[in-house]
């Protein structure tokens, strides 16, 4: 599919996402390290651990607020607030105002949680079952750029220029709410007034359906201790690379622990966009139970190393490993999971699924606190063993299911 041929929503949506992504990932990654200098380890790892549980939850009405308002007021309006919280950020970062700083991205989480939903939900409408597969191969591909681009601008201005960063992103984000005003089209939709207490029970009644599956929720609480070890790059190991690793010296370069997280997360998205379709082509060879407990093996090993490790070439090596490990668990779980979804409850199945985020999220930010009690090795251990226990999980969901379901046919 050529770029002219995409419908002007979608359009906007990859752009736009695009943007966006860059600039969470130019700071997100660094948070923690911002809330530990300015206050402690303890007190950042609560505020970050609350803000992950008040974000799932704003993230549940945004949903809901999504599909019984118009997307592109919700848009337009969230992402606005989102913007003035950047600039209340750097306002309050440049006049050393912590306080203000933590509330104003108490908003921002808030704010940007709400209208993520009715983002996601932009795609769904404007592709059909003929384009859809290619432009969700585009946005596959957009999103790993944008990972690298925020990722790399981060780790570099974090240490040079904290305050350059933090106007660049505030202008960034000034643009989007304008650009959707402009350029989405607007659907109506019909509000039907009703009580709170209905309100809630709506907003909460899919995820009771799910919840009574028990092999999917194995595999959704799987894949949340799965990813744990991942997004721990942007809580435990930021925090532990930033006061243990000892700066390189390349010419006139200067790795710090800082720049070294941000390396290696660049290298991540790199092996991804580059090698994906070779590893699935790889991986095509053998049956998908073998592709996942592969995968899986590499993964685990991966980034257990990776949580305790001070040397570069260890850091680079393992993270090599893990990713692997990653291109070839993730499309076998994804594809596993969907298959999981009764045809016509995937509604409610995908949005439980959406636990593994959130949880895995939660689970993350907990590490600064852990992690503040045990020495790396320990914690490298504790990173190995929960992603152990997700791999169980999520064998016994899929595969567990899968002879049971063969053992009642037989008799």
């Amino acid at each position: 599919m050529k770029w002219k041929d995409i419908p002007k929503p979608i359009k906007v949506r990859l752009v736009t996402s695009f943007f966006n992504r860059s600039v969470s990932f130019a700071i997100m990654p660094f948070m923690a390290l911002l809330f530990v200098k300015a206050f402690n380890e303890w007190i950042a790892g609560v505020f970050l651990i609350s803000l992950v549980c008040l974000g799932y939850v704003i993230g549940l009405i945004g949903g809901y607020l999504a599909d019984k308002f118009s997307r592109k007021r919700l848009l337009v309006l969230t992402a606005s607030l989102t913007a003035s919280m950047f600039l209340v950020m750097t306002l309050s970062l440049q006049f050393d105002q912590m306080i203000i700083f933590m509330i104003a991205y108490t908003i921002f989480t808030v704010t940007n949680n709400l209208g993520r939903p009715a983002m996601s939900a932009i795609i769904i409408d404007a592709t059909t079952p003929e384009n859809r597969k290619a432009v969700y191969a585009l946005d596959y591909w957009l999103i790993n750029l944008s990972i690298t681009i925020g990722t790399a601008l981060g780790g570099w201005l974090y240490v040079s220029n904290q305050l350059l960063l933090f106007w660049i992103l505030t202008f960034t984000s000034s643009m989007l709410p304008i650009a959707y005003a402009i350029f989405l089209e607007d659907t109506k939709r019909t509000w039907t007034s009703q009580k709170l207490k209905l309100v809630f029970v709506d907003v909460f009644q899919s995820y009771q359906i799910a919840w009574r599956d028990r092999p999917f929720v194995k595999v959704v609480f799987g894949s949340m201790c799965i990813l744990a070890a991942e997004f721990s790059m942007g809580s435990y190991v930021a925090v532990r690379l930033a006061d243990s690793f000892e700066p390189l010296s390349i010419e006139s370069w200067t790795i710090n622990g800082v720049r070294m997280m941000s390396l290696i997360q660049i290298e991540n998205t790199l092996i991804v966009v580059a090698l994906t379709f070779f590893i699935q082509r790889l991986a095509s060879r053998f049956s998908n139970k073998h592709t996942l407990l592969g995968g899986l093996a590499l993964y685990t090993i991966g980034y257990a190393v990776i949580t305790s490790a001070n040397s570069m070439m260890l850091l680079l090596g393992f993270m090599l490993i893990a990713t692997f490990g990653e291109l070839l668990y993730s499309p076998v779980l994804n594809t596993e999971k969907a298959n999981m979804m009764p045809e016509d409850r995937r509604g409610a199945y995908s949005a439980f699924a959406g636990t593994s985020f959130a949880g895995a999220d939660f689970l993350s930010r907990s590490t600064i606190l852990i992690g503040s009690l045990l020495t790396p090795f320990m914690m490298s251990v504790y990173i190995g063993l929960l992603v152990s226990f997700g791999c169980f999980l999520v064998y016994s969901g899929i595969y567990v299911k899968e002879k049971l379901v063969l053992r009642r046919a037989a008799s």
